[in-house]
């Protein structure tokens, strides 16, 4: 080329000046450069405005991204045996044992029913009235300690007047609590759950006794535990399928609660536990009424009390005027995604709970007692403030 000729063509390396230097000092801004080059200033806002939102994001919706994509990494456990669970008033329990496969006994099991006892005195109250004309002894625990490690007042012994009518069949415990804040709350519930198993034993019970091993608000129905004692050939252990509710029985989740179990007892063997033990269950059993209190502060109290109180990752979570919002409209108190294990069950349980407005099949003493008890039956959402 002639001198004097000066080439105007562009070059796509708009860095090659400064990628080209030897300098150290200029090496991290050229590589800078070389890495931004093609970039303008509101490429810079957006990502400044877009990593923080992302971030704040993942914190307050984590749980939820977690929980929906929970069908790509767990599966869903082995599903029951369900056995077929037959009952007429009018039909007799010679008849019902062989309906189940089952035979009558010369005489009925001996069955007690042991608890924890937490603050549900209400769903205590209907749970014994249920099952009060087939229990031998009823055995219940509390202690002076949450599982979270907070102190909760004895709230079963100061109400204890109440129960009279199961007085001269009552076994009753107190542990003291260990108050080890920042332990695993299931390790506490364990202890009390050992604790308990002690406590059956001072109450006399004996092989082949049935026993109920279920949280005070999973109720089984008294047809349920009068079949179990009169039949012989039952399974050592049942699991009880119950209709699932939450805040009352206006809101009808599913058929899914399963963890409630009867055991004929065997010494040596059978321990107290609340967790799957028998692949078999019994379709149709009775009722889990879950967060079914009369008082907001009672649903406070067991939002910080229980096990999973993880859950609680704000406190606005515990504004009563929230909490009161959240049961009008059959939400979740958590503001969790279904726990389920595919995608079709989990968006099917999205939302608001239906509202059923059947108050059929129902523990018998509620419905006797409609006025007293009204705020678990339909139509009644408002909560007394306590």
């Amino acid at each position: 080329m002639s001198d004097g000729y000066s080439n105007s063509k562009k070059t796509d390396d708009i860095c090659e000046e400064v990628c080209g230097q030897a300098s150290r000092a200029a090496l991290t801004l050229s590589r800078l450069r070389c890495m931004l080059r093609g970039s303008d200033i509101r490429t810079y806002i957006l990502a400044f405005l877009a990593v923080p939102v992302f971030i704040f994001g993942v914190f307050v919706h984590g749980q939820k991204i977690s929980y929906f994509l929970r069908p790509l990494w767990e599966s869903p456990p082995q599903p029951f045996h369900e056995i077929p669970h037959y009952y007429h008033e009018n039909v007799t329990m010679e008849t019902l044992c062989k309906l189940h496969g089952w035979k009558i006994r010369e005489s009925p099991r001996r069955v007690f029913d042991a608890v924890l006892f937490s603050n549900e005195i209400d769903i205590l109250t209907l749970r014994w009235n249920e099952l009060y004309p087939y229990i031998t002894q009823f055995v219940l625990l509390e202690s002076n300690s949450t599982f979270t490690g907070l102190p909760k007042p004895l709230l079963f012994a100061s109400n204890r007047q109440q129960f009279k009518f199961i007085e001269p069949r009552l076994t009753y415990g107190m542990i003291g609590g260990r108050f080890r804040k920042g332990e695993n709350p299931f390790v506490e519930e364990a202890y009390q759950r050992v604790a308990l198993d002690q406590l059956l034993r001072i109450a006399g019970i004996e092989d082949d006794d049935l026993l109920i091993m279920s949280d005070v608000d999973e109720i089984p129905s008294a047809h349920t535990i009068n079949l179990l004692r009169w039949c012989d050939g039952i399974p050592p252990i049942i699991h009880l399928q119950l209709k699932n509710y939450l805040y009352s029985f206006e809101y009808h989740v599913d058929n899914k609660s399963w963890r409630a179990s009867i055991h004929r007892y065997k010494t040596g063997k059978t321990r107290y536990a609340h967790y799957r033990q028998a692949d078999v269950i019994l379709s149709d059993s009775g009722w889990h009424c879950s967060f079914c209190f009369r008082y907001i502060s009672e649903f406070i109290f067991k939002m910080k009390a229980y096990s999973h109180t993880d859950r609680v990752r704000f406190s606005h979570y515990l504004n009563p005027k929230r909490i009161q919002d959240v049961i009008c409209k059959g939400s979740d108190l958590f503001d969790m995604i279904p726990e389920e294990y595919t995608f079709k069950e989990i968006i099917g349980k999205m939302g608001p709970i239906p509202r059923s407005y059947s108050a059929v099949h129902l523990p018998a003493y509620l419905l006797n007692n409609a006025e007293k008890y009204k705020y678990l039956l339909p139509g009644n959402c408002r909560r007394e403030s306590g």
